[in-house]
């Protein structure tokens, strides 16, 4: 399906440096922001206390993040577990600050944000180590990810694919790490959900220029490598209209009205699709180009027939 078709191929290669030192001075601006601020982690990576609450009614969340504040825990997370009367409450680690007191100041503060009347179902404390064992895994699962993406398209394609590819998708990941260090807004696992879910969407946009370059590299021969890029992506830029802008409509609606539990997780795929529109088509693309993709890759070897011996 075409939402709509554009005719003469947009020269995008020609403006690929462009395009490449604007990515290059973004990149490097995120690091910097991650090597010298760092990212504000959550509960479940630096340790803390959970506090799971019952109500008889529907949980009050807004109140009970507001008495929480009033009380000396601004960084409180407050979100429905289960159902909307059960509320899991997670508290940063303080100072000489034991779990029974913790749990009897939360009672307190369920006391004065007054609402349905509510019941503390458990408290337990997450230790540091706890929070470093996680933050070894997600890098882990980031680690595997990378390494399956780079196997699949060095298969399905070739290596130069895979590399410009897995270059583009860390690009995202940066750009999204570098908003996060930034602007010092919580890292938490969901977040590292989104990213992980940035690396495969994004992928998939590289796979479908690909394809197309592939494509167009054996049916037109008049073209040359720049040319053919250009053709792969202006073609599919009805597909990728489309696609991004269907599930960004979607994402927006998560960021707008899913409240505070899913704000960051769909801030973190807000930006990781609209980088990534970006960096399938500007940044993945000059980089095969770069490294030397040519028709002679994909074309088939002619069979020599061998002649009957009389």
């Amino acid at each position: 399906m075409e939402f709509f078709r554009i005719k003469k191929d947009i020269p995008f290669m020609r403006y690929a440096p462009i395009f490449n030192v604007i990515s290059l001075l973004t990149f490097v601006v995120a690091v910097l922001f991650l090597s010298f601020r760092g990212l504000n982690l959550s509960v479940e990576f630096t340790g803390g206390t959970l506090v799971e609450v019952s109500y008889a009614e529907t949980a009050p969340l807004e109140p009970l993040r507001q008495a929480l504040v009033s009380d000396g825990y601004p960084d409180a997370q407050v979100q429905n577990f289960g159902s909307a009367r059960e509320v899991l409450i997670r508290l940063p680690n303080r100072d000489g600050a034991e779990t029974s007191k913790v749990g009897d100041k939360v009672r307190e503060t369920l006391r004065k944000a007054g609402g349905p009347e509510a019941t503390v179902k458990r408290v337990e404390f997450v230790g540091p180590q706890v929070g470093k064992e996680l933050a070894s895994d997600g890098a882990m699962a980031l680690l595997l990810v990378i390494v399956g993406i780079v196997a699949y398209l060095a298969l399905r394609f070739e290596w130069r694919f895979a590399v410009s590819a897995i270059i583009a998708n860390l690009h995202d990941v940066v750009i999204i790490l570098g908003f996060f260090a930034c602007f010092q807004w919580e890292f938490s696992l969901p977040v590292l959900a989104a990213v992980l879910a940035v690396l495969g969407y994004s992928v998939n946009e590289s796979v479908v220029v690909f394809d197309r370059v592939r494509e167009t590299f054996r049916k037109r021969r008049d073209m040359k490598t720049p040319e053919v890029l250009d053709h792969a992506i202006t073609s599919t830029i009805s597909r990728t209209v489309i696609t991004h802008g269907s599930t960004q409509v979607m994402v927006l609606s998560m960021l707008l009205f899913g409240g505070e539990t899913l704000f960051y997780f769909s801030l973190a795929l807000t930006i990781g699709i609209c980088f990534g529109i970006y960096s399938s088509v500007l940044v993945a693309s000059p980089i095969v180009m770069w490294l030397g993709v040519s028709r002679e890759q994909f074309a088939k070897a002619k069979a020599q027939k061998q002649e009957a011996v009389v």
